[in-house]
């Protein structure tokens, strides 16, 4: 379980929920309920730290809840 901030929100347009990672530029993932997105989200999540290292890049460090949304 990470510990960035994940913001999740309905998609009318998609017909389903979608999580973003605001800290993890791009990191976003859809489902059809909270519970799968929620999953949806923590795997892509991985994939994206794994990618950032393998490619040199930083990791920023979770800072918590943002001051806005």
């Amino acid at each position: 379980m990470h510990k960035y901030e994940i913001i999740i929100y309905w998609s009318d347009e998609d017909d389903a929920y979608i999580a973003e990672v605001p800290e993890l530029p791009g990191c976003a993932s859809d489902g059809k309920t909270h519970q799968e997105v929620l999953k949806n989200i923590e795997v892509v999540i991985d994939e994206w730290i794994e990618t950032a290292k393998l490619m040199g890049r930083s990791v920023p460090e979770p800072r918590g809840r943002l001051l806005f949304a």
